[in-house]
Parts: C-alpha cells; sequence; structure tokens
C-alpha cells in the first residue's frame, strides 16, 4: 500500500516537472515578437521648403521646371522669389533667407561670392539671353533701331532701373554707347524689374520697352521692335549659385544639380535663353 502511495507521488511529480520544462521551452514574448514584424520602421521624408531667390525673367520657365521637380520629390516645395537681380542681391546681404539665387547678371552674384556668402564651389554660369527693344502688338510707331526712339510718335520708353535691374543696366549701355540715353531722359519710365517694362507696352503705358528675348516671346501683347546690337551691352550670363546660409544644404545642392540636368536646360532653351559652351 505505501509503496503505491510512493509511485504514485512519483509519477505525479514527474508529470509536473514535464509540463514546466515544456512552458518553459516556449520563446519569451513568441506573440509580441510576431506582432512587431509586420510594424513597419519606415517613416515619411520630412518636407523640405527651398527658397529660390530668381531674376523676374526666368519666372515661366522655373514654373515649368517647378512642377516637374516637386512631381519629382514630393517632399520638397520650391518658394521662389523673384525680381530685380540687384534687389535681390541686397536682400541676400542683409540676411533674407535663400536658398538659391539665380541671377541675371555676373555683377549681382560676384559680390556675394566675394562676401562668401555663395557656397564655395557651388556657382556657376547657367545661361545667357538677349536684348531686344519690344512695341505694342497693335502698335502704330515705326520702331526698327535705337535711333528711331528719337521720333515724336514715341512717347514714353521703359527701361527697368538700371542700379538694380540687369536688363535696365544693359539697355543703359547700348542707349549710352549710341549716344541716346541722356536725350531719352524726358521720355524715360523706369520700372522694378524686366517683367514690369513688358507690362507697362502690353498695357500701352509704354510705346518701347526693352526686356530680355525670353521675356518677349512670353506675351502675344507685344512684338519685337529689333534685337539690340549685343556689341553695344555686356553679355548677357545668368549664374546661379547655392547660398552659404541655407538651413538645407543637401536639398539646395540637389536642385542646383537638377537645374544643370539636360531636362532643366531643354525648358530653359524652349522659353528662349541659350546655353553658354
Amino acid at each position: 500500500m505505501y509503496v503505491l502511495v510512493a509511485m504514485m507521488l512519483v509519477f505525479a511529480a514527474g508529470c509536473g516537472n514535464s509540463s514546466d520544462s515544456k512552458s518553459d521551452s516556449q520563446p519569451s514574448g513568441a506573440a509580441s515578437g510576431s506582432s512587431d514584424t509586420n510594424v513597419s520602421n519606415t517613416t515619411p521624408a520630412k518636407r523640405v521648403d527651398l527658397t529660390i531667390s530668381a531674376a523676374a525673367s526666368m519666372t515661366d520657365a522655373l514654373g515649368e521646371i517647378e512642377k516637374s521637380y516637386e512631381a519629382a520629390h514630393p517632399n520638397i516645395e520650391l518658394r521662389f522669389n523673384f525680381g530685380g537681380s540687384g534687389a535681390l542681391q541686397k536682400q541676400i546681404e542683409q540676411g533674407a533667407p535663400a536658398d538659391l539665387f539665380l541671377s541675371a547678371a555676373t555683377k549681382n552674384m560676384t559680390p556675394l561670392i566675394e562676401q562668401n556668402l555663395i557656397e564655395e564651389g557651388k556657382e556657376l554660369t547657367l545661361l545667357t539671353n538677349e536684348l531686344v527693344a519690344v512695341v505694342p502688338a497693335d502698335g502704330k510707331a515705326a520702331v526698327a533701331a535705337l535711333e528711331d526712339l528719337d521720333k515724336a510718335e514715341v512717347k514714353k520708353v521703359a527701361v527697368g532701373i538700371p542700379e538694380s535691374v540687369p536688363a535696365g543696366n544693359y539697355a543703359k549701355e547700348a542707349l549710352t554707347n549710341a549716344k541716346q540715353w541722356d536725350a531719352l531722359q524726358p521720355k524715360m519710365v523706369q520700372a522694378k524689374d524686366v517683367r514690369q517694362v513688358l507690362q507697362y507696352v502690353e498695357t500701352g503705358n509704354a510705346d518701347v520697352g526693352f526686356v530680355y528675348k525670353t521675356d518677349a516671346l512670353t506675351s502675344q501683347k507685344v512684338k519685337i521692335a529689333f534685337v539690340v546690337d549685343p556689341a553695344s551691352y555686356s553679355v548677357i550670363e545668368y549664374p546661379i549659385g547655392v547660398v552659404q546660409a541655407t538651413k538645407h544644404p543637401k536639398e539646395a545642392e540637389d536642385f542646383y544639380d537638377y537645374l544643370q540636368s539636360q531636362a532643366s536646360l531643354d525648358v530653359f532653351i524652349k522659353y528662349g535663353f541659350t546655353v553658354p559652351k
């Protein structure tokens, strides 16, 4: 009897140990470990706003480039600050936020480089342009050369402010070389940027205006009266550069590189710019 009871106790103990052992062999946290494998560690790319200070004459081309670039880079928002290159230069010198600068003249980029406000090795001449004189598409004044600006029917001649608008400075050079700048002062209407010059001619507030070829091609309300002799003014170059103070250097450099891609250059050419060789 005692032997039978003892055997039963040993058997029960053995079953208990076997159950504990099986339980211990179960991996700890197996259920939670299984669910962890279904959790993605990928986080969406952080949105970045890039501010591009650009010459007003680049408005249309950059508008098209903006669409294609943002479609390929959904986390990037391009914000353009268009204006006269001289005014944009001053803004950058005074600490206004900007990640890239696209100027319509080297004279507005060079001071920024000299002040170390442009990233070293991240600036170059991207494009070139031409200066033309435009008149209203339905204009009656016969204008075919600089000399025609003296005619009585030409009452207003629009130019960008030479000190801050490169197109205005190029026009001043050409008119000075033709010995007409001083004589035409009573007729002069100055504008804050080249697009305002275009607008003055479109609305009939000026009989003639000096703009870039690229601006003239964007409007059906004006026509090119004549192409200004390129020998009479400095070469029109468009330098671009990454601003030293950018808070998004990688994204700024990526867009800087994209502007040099064939896809971007094709857009610029479409709008009348030329690519330096």
